[in-house]
């Protein structure tokens, strides 16, 4: 999918990677594998070698024409230069003010129902990340909402959408006819 700029909006990458310790725990081989045009979102959840390792990413992405987005924490998404940050549902609401201070930022949010999507779409986001989708190994999936419920998000948000939870190589044919901003992936690319 081409990238996609709406108005006032900073244009998004056709794809978002996920990192996640547990299922995708050598993120160096994951961003060597980045399409060019992709964003990998490196989630670092605490660990003590994050800045080392986003420096590392962000180098290598950049070197492949991506972007690097970090999950959650602006602070080190600042420090290293990060092209954004994606935000939890419950952060959402902190978009236009990161956006002030960095304005190129792309910034993301997870949304899971309309309602949040819209609450997201006010707050400045660039996009949101809609899941899941379809039956997925993370443990933090919640029963997954199909490609019905996702195109009717889609068409209520206000924002770009992107597919996340269970999306790979036999999924995403079942989502094509649904207007997406792009797909997003841990292990499905």
């Amino acid at each position: 999918m081409p990238q996609r700029k709406g108005a006032g909006r900073t244009a998004a990458p056709w794809l978002l990677v996920f990192t996640d310790p547990q299922r995708t725990p050598d993120v160096a081989a994951l961003a060597a594998r980045l399409p060019a045009g992709a964003a990998l979102v490196y989630r670092a959840f605490g660990a003590r070698d994050a800045e080392e390792v986003a420096r590392r990413l962000l180098a290598q992405v950049h070197a492949k024409g991506g972007k690097l987005l970090i999950g959650a924490d602006a602070g080190l998404a600042a420090r290293i230069g990060a092209d954004g940050v994606h935000l939890p549902e419950r952060s959402a609401a902190r978009a236009r003010a990161l956006k002030a201070g960095r304005p190129g930022w792309i910034v993301t949010a997870a949304a899971h129902s309309p309602r949040a999507a819209r609450r997201a779409q006010a707050a400045g986001v660039d996009a949101v990340v809609v899941s899941a989708i379809f039956l997925s190994r993370s443990a933090s999936a919640g029963a997954p909402i199909g490609p019905l419920r996702l195109a009717q998000i889609a068409r209520l948000a206000g924002v770009p959408v992107y597919a996340l939870g269970g999306v790979n190589d036999r999924t995403a044919g079942r989502l094509k006819d649904i207007r997406l901003a792009g797909l997003a992936a841990v292990e499905g690319f």
